[in-house]
């Protein structure tokens, strides 16, 4: 039965899919946006994908993120778990110290990754949170930063070595620059472990990585990289230690990246997955919220169940609508 605000689209090889478009909100800004819509899928039996990529993303960056949410949404089942479980990490946005700390108590987690580099605010301001971080993890706990490739090298190199000095040594620096090449320069002169992100799922050739020698541990999102098989097989190529990390997905699209955390051969590191805190309401019944830390691996996407107060307004449910019956032409071979 059709809910209230959806459409039904003709999805590969006509398969109909109603199509839900929302606005969720955030409590705290994160990547620069205090908001963040997304397209709902489901298929003819019930299951549930989630297209989201960011609204600067063209048509052909967007599709394997489309080609994610089919997966979901159409099947065939997710790869089999190895894993019931997966360890995260709680997610510290750009915010203020004391905010910084409160984060970290209330996750339960023994892992956090801290958000650097953030526009306006200085290194001062990233010493101040880190610390705090450190403080509510304790000696045990381990840190992680994230700059979304906003240093050079130089600034890189200083940032770090301050950085993994304030939090009593840093488990790796993500993404601390937007090439592959600044990536190895900085690799070279830092003892941190180095991070790639951005160099992995918005790369035309993710192995470059490998071939520059320019990280330590790859970070995988399922949505860019075009779902929980194609993810694994990139994994597999790339051969580094991974950590699979959201793209600020509601659960529904958190389920598929927790399949590929539960799927891949080994998992060293606690995933970025635990981002639900980041919503002020996720539109299924049972969100993922982690408990001391770690999330169950599901067999499936959970359900939208979200109220009409979380749909997008008219005319972005007409931008998303567009968007969609314009990468689903890209994604027409899609295995259902």
């Amino acid at each position: 039965m059709t809910s209230p605000g959806t459409t039904t689209v003709a999805g590969p090889g006509g398969v109909p899919l109603d199509v839900v478009v929302l606005a969720l909100a955030m409590p705290v800004r994160f990547r620069g946006i205090t908001v963040r819509e997304t397209a709902l899928l489901r298929g003819p039996d019930g299951a549930w994908g989630e297209f989201c990529p960011f609204p600067e993303y063209d048509d052909e960056e967007a599709a394997p993120w489309l080609r994610c949410a089919l997966e979901s949404a159409l099947g065939p089942a997710w790869p089999a778990p190895r894993r019931t479980s997966v360890p995260v990490n709680a997610t510290v946005p750009a915010v203020g110290p004391k905010h910084a700390h409160r984060i970290v108590v209330n996750s339960g987690a023994s892992t956090a990754k801290v958000k650097v580099a953030e526009a306006g605010q200085t290194l001062a301001d990233d010493l101040a949170r880190v610390e705090a971080v450190r403080a509510a993890l304790g000696p045990a706990g381990r840190v992680r930063v994230d700059a979304n490739g906003r240093w050079d090298v130089g600034a890189a190199v200083a940032a770090v070595a301050a950085l993994d000095r304030a939090a009593g040594g840093l488990e790796y620096v993500e993404q601390p620059c937007a090439t592959v090449e600044e990536l190895a320069a900085v690799r070279r002169r830092v003892d941190v472990p180095v991070a790639a992100d951005e160099s992995i799922r918005r790369a035309a050739d993710p192995m470059r990585v490998v071939a520059a020698e320019a990280a330590d541990v790859a970070v995988v999102k399922v949505a860019p990289l075009g779902g929980v098989r194609a993810a694994l097989e990139i994994a597999a190529r790339i051969g580094l230690p991974c950590v699979v990390s959201s793209a600020v997905e509601s659960s529904v699209g958190l389920a598929a990246g927790l399949a590929l955390a539960g799927a891949l051969p080994e998992l060293p590191h606690a995933c970025g997955l635990g981002t639900t805190s980041l919503l002020a309401d996720d539109p299924v019944a049972e969100p993922f919220v982690p408990v001391h830390g770690m999330l169950p691996v599901p067999d499936r996407a959970p359900a939208f169940v979200g109220t009409t107060d979380q749909q997008a307004s008219p005319d972005r449910v007409a931008w998303w609508l567009d968007r969609l019956s314009r990468v689903l032409r890209r994604v027409d071979d899609v295995v259902r």
